[in-house]
């Protein structure tokens, strides 16, 4: 603990892309159960540094503040994961908190988290609805293929997964695990199997499944526990079904609808 009951903080700053690095350090009065989150907001409001300077307050991203949007994933010290639900007492002391290194940096600890929504529309993540009435209730799902998918669902896009991949890099093309557990979400869902196949085509190819180097950070990264192990290797099976499909001449083809790929 530092002098004073005080928690100090050091933060990486950064005005912009390109911008010169520095690190500020400041004093945050320590509360009971505080979170990283309560803490910046602190230095938001008294941005003042441990040696007495007066400076700009440190820039970051929050909203739902119960881990469930993703937006205030940061490093913290040296692991990534939600400022929110992240307790200042359990963590070693100075506390580093730094940006996403993985995503375009915006400004001291707010990145651009747009690449990750972008390979949800290549991968088609989502379940199209023909027709402008009500269609009433869709298929049911067994129990325990809803409970699978239930696991999938539970990703909020954070980028944590992103930033453990080592595949993820600069000038890679690898759309990362956070997509490809998308797509075996929807491709289990009755009325999204309708269009799997177009998925998995998205997924063949450059920036696709075979981007993966089985490291399985991700899946020890995820706050949320989604097996995305056991999703890309069930994907890399579906690829190559649909490929052998696609050779022998058979199977939906490109543009084409069918209940199973």
């Amino acid at each position: 603990m530092a002098d004073g009951g005080k928690v100090k903080f050091i933060i990486r700053r950064q005005d912009g892309p390109g911008a010169p690095v520095r690190w500020d350090v400041f004093l945050v009065e320590r509360k009971p159960r505080m979170n990283v989150i309560s803490a910046l907001q602190a230095i938001r409001r008294n941005p003042v540094t441990a040696d007495g300077r007066k400076v700009s307050p440190p820039s970051f991203e929050s909203g739902c503040l119960e881990e469930v949007c993703g937006a205030c994933t940061m490093v913290i010290n040296g692991v990534a994961r939600q400022a929110c639900s992240t307790l200042v007492d359990t963590l070693d002391e100075p506390v580093r908190l730094e940006p996403l290194s993985k995503f375009p940096l915006i400004r001291d600890l707010a990145v651009d988290r747009g690449i990750m929504f972008e390979n949800l529309k290549r991968v088609k993540a989502w379940i199209p609805i023909d027709g402008t009435y009500d269609l009433g209730p869709g298929p049911r799902m067994p129990e325990v293929k809803r409970q699978e998918a239930y696991q999938y669902s539970r990703c909020m896009t954070c980028g944590c997964c992103m930033e453990a991949c080592p595949q993820v890099k600069p000038g890679s093309p690898f759309i990362g695990p956070a997509a490809l557990g998308q797509v075996k979400l929807f491709n289990m869902h009755p009325t999204g199997a309708m269009m799997a196949h177009e998925r998995l085509d998205a997924i063949v190819g450059e920036g696709g499944i075979t981007g993966c180097g089985n490291a399985q950070n991700c899946v020890r990264a995820c706050p949320k526990q989604i097996p995305l192990i056991e999703a890309i290797a069930d994907l890399n099976w579906d690829t190559n079904v649909r490929w052998l499909q696609k050779k022998l001449g058979f199977g939906p083809r490109p543009g084409h609808s069918s209940p199973k790929s």
